[in-house]
């Protein structure tokens, strides 16, 4: 399983730049780039917590579960 950030989907729903959540939530658009774009390895909980003070929105809608493929060769028949 994937852990994804489904900030994008958020921003456009509350019509919020990256920039505008960027100043209230006192994190660099740099690092929110890197959640919204799925490249972020870890999330500070204050952060999160930040980010859905703002968006006004619960943990579950900003973070999602999906599959991962598998690598052809892995977690077939043997």
């Amino acid at each position: 399983m994937a852990i994804i950030v489904q900030l994008d989907q958020m921003l456009v729903e509350r019509r919020m730049s990256l920039t505008e959540l960027s100043d209230r939530v006192g994190v660099t658009i740099a690092n929110l780039s890197v959640l919204k774009t799925g490249k972020a390895r870890a999330i500070r909980f204050s952060t999160l917590d930040a980010l859905c003070r703002e968006l006004d929105c619960q943990p579950g809608r900003l973070l999602a579960n999906t599959p991962e493929p598998q690598p052809l060769g892995e977690g077939g028949e043997d």
